[in-house]
């Protein structure tokens, strides 16, 4: 069956031009049908072309697409493959967090790419004119939903979807590879019997041999990586010496390079013939690479391939592979969920991995079964081996994997009282029969129906109770004398911020701390913000390993760090470093995902002081996470709010005595030409630095003198003679707040200074003004008078 006989008018979209048998099958469900369908299938298979199947309906209907992708990795990848539709007149919109949104385009699009929480946040805010496109949905196509039983990451995905089918009941069109209880999934989904799928192994382009292979142990968990690696060239040298391929699997980035390096030395020394060193045109191609390494080690048909490399560099190892010149190639468990790239033989060197927020976590089983799946090459083999390389004391659980499968399990009731205060942050639910008409909506209860033991189902309501509860005693939610409930503004942030409930706790403990509904941001010290995000609940499960603890506490010296964990110093000891733009070598493996995380937690407190404290103390967070992205000297961090101007810039003004935006207002354009930006760059700097807010303080008659006993009120202008921002001000005395306001600062601003002969011999008048969603420092202005 073709493509072209089916969808004529979109036989471009797809990669093909015949149907096979497992799309045959499915497509009267996809094509003929309004309802939802679940379909599993062996990896390798072609479920893509069910998802573009479904799409194609839509678009045909005049309706709007949203595909949802496991791994952000993957939305880029479908940006490229969709290229297809965009060449139809069709536009794909990829909306991740790395990107800035375009609520615009997001409007327009007729299919959207997001992951489960990026879905998760705009469902969040589906209310707003920016997020406003979600509710405009007709088919949901949901990638892999066998990540329903990942942790943590399921249960984002199993609210979601809940909460997006309670928005617009779009078609939901589940994809997933075998899992043996399908029908708990097509329940929740309300897929009927009819458009539920469950292809077994026999649709398979490619019989797959699997199995398990034991190592020793050793005390030593280096040298334990290089008897894994040995054991797995034990396994694909034989498929090597006969022109196979063999795709190993490794657990980070630099084991895909290491593992590459050792393989090429026992390549040589055992003779395996293989390499292209002899091809003058590969010799050539090869120069294009931009990894060095990397072009040394394909002229041996070895490479690696993980997310770290350039995009060139990735494809370049992709596409080789696929032509046979790449026969051996190490990989993260990223390129298994990703580009079809099959082998006769796939190996997986490693069943643990180290994850900077979890410590050494176990592969997740479903990565395990993805990974596998790639071996056997479609139009090259009859047979495809895989391997899993485990530890004897483990090798019968990988076992039991391989026979029987994993099915699905909803993760929702580990962090059940986070999405229970999400959803009524968001006003969804308002009681308790509101709680459980929510819950029937969730994947959990489905299972919990198939599982009441294991779900201790007969006691639901009971959970939920307690959940409430919980919610209510630590200040998230409130009830009314009516029994109905409502987020507090401490509920509504943490769902805003998907802050863990713990972290949220901490964060209000540190407002009620520093001053209560008083703005005391000058109590609160960057050393607060920085202590306060390390030990947040997200970062319980870091650890610091032996090698890591000289460079900690070179970094963290002199400070009192007794009553923190290891992991907890290692953080602080990431974010102190970072923010001084100098991290030790010893803690950056681990560092660009700490300080991705602890930008969104500085941001959240940020948000906890606006709201509870004050704009001082708001500001002061908001620099601290300025500095965590940039690494600028605090005296230079206001440098960072100016558009396009980052470390680097920042770094280079500071040298040359410009600290701050105003101080590249003064010098010009040409005087940033002096300090070493082009002419082109300067004009930018130098507009975007006069978009920024700026202050004048007019003192007026401030008096130099007053009379012990008297009393008078002055009256000081602050004014705002760039742009308008939220500001926060402040007037002390001596170091004593007197009074604090917050507004919007358009123009001009009066505020009464209240001038009395205390029993002083001289008074210090300080006005402060900050602005919380800006990295500027305080601009602050003093004056002293005598008593008299």
């Amino acid at each position: 069956m073709e493509v072209a006989e089916v969808l004529p008018e979109f036989a471009d979209a797809f990669a093909f031009e015949e149907f096979n048998r497992m799309q045959r099958e499915a497509l009267p469900a996809l094509l003929e049908s309004e309802e939802n369908v679940v379909a599993s299938a062996p990896t390798a298979s072609g479920k893509t072309a069910l998802a573009e199947l479904a799409i194609c309906k839509a678009l045909a209907d005049g309706g709007t697409a949203l595909f949802i992708a496991p791994m952000r990795a993957l939305t880029n990848e479908k940006e490229d493959d969709w290229d297809r539709f965009e060449e139809l007149d069709y536009s794909v919109y990829v909306v991740t967090g790395e990107r800035d949104l375009n609520p615009r385009r997001a409007r327009r699009a007729d299919i959207l790419v997001m992951t489960p929480e990026k879905l998760d946040s705009a469902t969040r805010k589906h209310d707003s004119r920016r997020y406003d496109f979600v509710t405009d949905i007709d088919v949901c196509v949901i990638d892999e939903v066998h990540l329903l039983d990942a942790d943590r990451r399921g249960s984002v995905l199993e609210v979601t979807i809940s909460r997006l089918r309670r928005l617009c009941e779009p078609r939901i069109v589940a994809l997933s590879a075998t899992m043996p209880n399908i029908d708990d999934v097509a329940a929740w989904l309300d897929a009927p019997e009819e458009t539920t799928f469950e292809f077994g192994e026999e649709y398979r382009p490619v019989e797959l041999n699997a199995g398990v292979k034991t190592y020793t142990h050793g005390d030593n968990s280096f040298a334990d990586k290089y008897r894994r690696l040995y054991r797995a060239l034990d396994l694909a040298e034989p498929h090597l010496r006969e022109d196979g391929q063999a795709l190993v699997f490794v657990s980070s980035r630099q084991d895909t390079v290491q593992a590459a390096k050792k393989a090429r030395d026992e390549i040589a020394e055992r003779d395996i013939p293989m390499g292209a060193r002899g091809d003058y045109d590969f010799h050539t191609d090869s120069t294009d690479l931009d990894d060095a390494t990397l072009r040394k080690s394909v002229l041996d048909g070895v490479a690696f391939h993980h997310a770290g490399l350039s995009k060139n560099d990735r494809d370049l190892v992709e596409e080789w592979f696929k032509e046979g010149h790449i026969e051996l190639l190490f990989s993260t468990s990223t390129l298994a969920w990703g580009v079809n790239l099959p082998a006769r033989c796939v190996v997986i060197r490693d069943t643990k991995h180290h994850d900077p927020l979890e410590g050494e976590v176990d592969m997740s089983p479903l990565d395990v079964l993805q990974m596998l799946g790639r071996a056997g090459r479609p139009g090259y083999d009859d047979i495809g081996y895989g391997w899993v390389i485990s530890d004897s004391a483990e090798a019968d659980k990988y076992r039991r994997l391989l026979r029987d499968g994993k099915e699905i399990e909803s993760r929702l009731a580990e962090s059940l009282e986070t999405h229970l205060n999400a959803e009524i942050a968001m006003g969804t639910i308002t009681d308790l029969e509101d709680v459980m008409d929510w819950l029937e909506t969730t994947f959990y209860y489905v299972r919990g129906q198939s599982r009441p033991d294991d779900y201790d189902f007969p006691n639901l309501r009971q959970r939920v109770r307690d959940c409430l509860e919980g919610l209510v005693e630590r200040g998230f939610v409130e009830t009314g004398e009516d029994l109905s409930i409502e987020a507090t503004p401490r509920g509504v942030l943490t769902s805003k911020y998907y802050l863990r409930l713990d972290t949220a706790a901490r964060f209000a403990a540190l407002c009620d701390r520093v001053g209560g509904d008083a703005d005391m941001g000058d109590e609160l010290t960057t050393g607060d913000v920085l202590t306060a995000v390390a030990t947040a609940a997200e970062f319980d499960s870091v650890s610091a390993r032996q090698d890591e603890r000289d460079a900690i506490n070179a970094v963290l010296v002199g400070e009192d760090t007794d009553d923190l964990e290891a992991g907890q110093r290692k953080v602080l000891a990431i974010l102190r470093s970072a923010a001084s733009g100098t991290t030790p070598s010893e803690l950056r493996s681990d560092a660009w995902v700490i300080r991705r995380n602890a930008t969104r937690l500085v941001s959240a407190l940020g948000a906890f002081l606006d709201r509870f404290v004050g704009p001082h103390a708001a500001n002061l967070a908001r620099r601290a996470e300025a500095r965590i992205e940039n690494g600028v000297a605090e005296d230079a961090v206001g440098l960072t709010a100016i558009d396009g101007v980052a470390s680097g810039r920042a770094s280079k003004l500071a040298k040359e005595g410009l600290s701050t935006p105003g101080d590249v207002v003064d010098a010009g354009v040409e005087g940033l030409v002096d300090a070493g930006l082009s002419e082109g760059i300067a004009e930018r700097v130098y507009e975007g630095a006069q978009s920024l807010p700026a202050l004048e303080i007019e003192w007026g008659q401030f008096p130099d003198t007053v009379t012990t006993g008297e009393n008078d009120v002055r009256e000081v202008s602050v004014r705002n003679v760039g742009e308008p921002g939220r500001a926060g001000i402040q007037v002390t005395v001596n170091g004593v707040e007197m009074t604090s306001t917050s507004t919007y600062l358009r123009d001009e601003e009066s505020v009464p200074v209240g001038v009395f002969g205390a029993d002083a011999d001289e008074l210090e008048f300080t006005i402060s003004v900050a602005f919380p969603e800006v990295p500027l420092v305080p601009h602050a202005e003093t004056r002293t008078v005598s008593v008299e």
